[in-house]
């Protein structure tokens, strides 16, 4: 799973292109981009022009990046197939005892932030099992592979890439060890290099903000992340509709692709549903295990989706944190 703001083009690489990076890798410290690339961000940013060469030095483009890139859970699987990864009997039992393990900082960090803690854990437990799954792939390599050799998001990458140097250096890593996913998300949490810089936080006073050992840092820091997306303390997130034969069809209207809400809720109001709050909201449909099912989506639902950029991702964190509500 890769968190965060990853919003990315699944266009997948052609097999030529897939094939030459498999049987000729350039090494990239001998491509001009490359070393321009390094150049300018060393300049930039007042680095070591050749430090960051050397962590250049033996990376090569790594073709089951871009395959994985391409293939996306979010964007292949429905939700009937979605739901059964995230919310399993094993999720739900470690997310419990996480919840007791971790109680003080969880709520620490709910009084803190107003997220509450089941969202804080549901998050976690999503992203990486509570910890056990935080990336096998070197990010650095991850990403030059994504900045340089996948054109569909060549921009974004590239900032990410100079991101994770500055952050890399910032933090004394071993730039060339650091693992995460195969679009570098790292940690706990899984925040990509922009998002550690920018939302990262020290939440176990050690004067450190670290996302790769400590759970403490890792809880504030998702707590933080969604308060500065706008999180609204006590609000709901979404509520499932059922629909009849009356509304059906105008209710079907109202699905948009958008994740973000532009509905009113006076719409959905006159349509008999008992939306709150005056804001607008998102309609969806979600092919469940039963059928379609019907959704509103409030400014929460909106918020969990700015941590990955899905409404599956958002609706597995939501009936997880439910799921850790109860009592096991």
């Amino acid at each position: 799973m890769c968190a965060l703001v990853l919003a990315v083009s699944f266009a997948s690489p052609s097999t030529a292109e897939t094939n030459e990076l498999s049987t000729n890798p350039t090494p990239y410290i001998q491509r001009t981009e490359v070393r321009e690339f390094i150049r300018d961000v060393a300049n930039r940013n007042e680095l070591n022009q050749h430090t960051i060469a050397g962590w250049f030095r033996t990376l090569k483009p790594l073709p089951h990046i871009l395959k994985a890139i391409s293939t996306p859970a979010e964007h292949t699987l429905t939700w009937r197939e979605y739901r059964p990864i995230f919310l399993g009997k094993e999720r739900i039992s470690a997310g419990r005892q996480f919840l007791v393990t971790h109680q003080d900082t969880l709520q620490r960090a709910a009084d803190t932030y107003g997220v509450p803690a089941e969202i804080i854990a549901a998050i976690i437990g999503v992203e990486t099992f509570y910890g056990k799954h935080t990336g096998k792939h070197k990010a650095l390599e991850s990403l030059a592979t994504l900045a340089f050799d996948y054109p569909p998001r060549s921009k974004f990458f590239t900032d990410e890439l100079e991101e994770f140097i500055i952050l890399a250096s910032e933090e004394g890593w071993d730039a060339t060890e650091r693992r995460g996913s195969y679009a570098a998300a790292m940690g706990f949490p899984q925040f990509i290099s922009s998002s550690y810089r920018a939302y990262a936080v020290d939440f176990d006073g050690d004067n450190k903000r670290d996302l790769i050992n400590s759970v403490e840092d890792s809880i504030g820091s998702v707590g933080n992340y969604l308060a500065r997306h706008g999180w609204r303390t006590g609000e709901p997130i979404a509520e499932r509709w059922k629909t009849t034969a009356d509304n059906a069809a105008a209710v079907a209207k109202l699905d948009r692709d958008s994740l973000k809400p532009k509905i009113s809720v006076a719409a959905v109001q006159a349509l008999g549903f008992p939306a709150v709050g005056n804001d607008l909201v998102s309609v969806m449909k979600l092919n469940g295990k039963s059928g379609n099912e019907t959704w509103v989506g409030y400014k929460n639902f909106y918020v969990i989706t700015r941590y990955n950029h899905s409404r599956l991702y958002a609706m597995a964190v939501m009936q997880l944190a439910q799921q850790l509500r109860v009592d096991g």
